[in-house]
């Protein structure tokens, strides 16, 4: 698909490198709009009042027509399936293409700690030192790289890909619920 990923923040250039690093690197580039502050989250109408961006997607094709507007909560992320339909649609060399078939789900870990996280993800990052610091083994799924993973953590987290999210034997705390796990957990 003939598609430029951008990504623009209202933070400084130091942050953004930062913030870049924690996920281990990507691969679009971003935009700081740090100064004159937000004046790109402010023209397309995201700028709050309290200086911050909404979490925004915003598709605009070639000739610079906005296709597509998904403004949603912060702490909400943004369906990738429902984004790739829309940007297949834009597209005529492959608007009509099936699909490339997704990997046929792997069975999953069960028993004991499982921890479904990505590499990215700071509370995944502290869940796993929590662990350490109590000595508790525990196995971690990537549902990045993991098939079936992802799907799984939808089901359990209300169809959000929450991370991390824990299954202790059969029972599911989503996200880094630290007295949840306490209490799970008897320590």
């Amino acid at each position: 698909m003939d598609t430029q990923v951008l990504g623009i923040s209202v933070d400084s250039t130091d942050c953004l490198k930062a913030w870049a690093e924690s996920l281990g690197g990507i691969h679009y580039p971003l935009l700081s709009d740090f100064w004159p502050h937000g004046s790109v989250a402010k023209h397309y109408g995201v700028l709050r009042a309290e200086g911050d961006s909404e979490r925004a997607i915003f598709v605009i094709d070639k000739q610079g027509i906005i296709r597509y507007i998904d403004i949603h909560d912060k702490d909400d992320q943004p369906s990738n399936d429902e984004l790739r339909k829309v940007i297949r649609g834009m597209d005529a060399a492959v608007r009509d293409r099936p699909e490339e078939p997704k990997p046929e789900p792997v069975a999953l870990p069960h028993g004991g700690i499982v921890m479904y996280c990505t590499k990215w993800c700071g509370d995944c990052r502290r869940a796993r030192q929590w662990l350490a610091d109590h000595k508790l083994p525990f196995t971690e799924v990537d549902i990045t790289t993991t098939p079936g993973a992802a799907e799984q953590v939808e089901k359990w987290a209300n169809g959000n890909r929450t991370t991390p999210t824990f299954d202790i034997d059969g029972a599911i705390v989503v996200d880094f619920d630290e007295p949840k796990m306490r209490a799970l957990l008897k320590i």
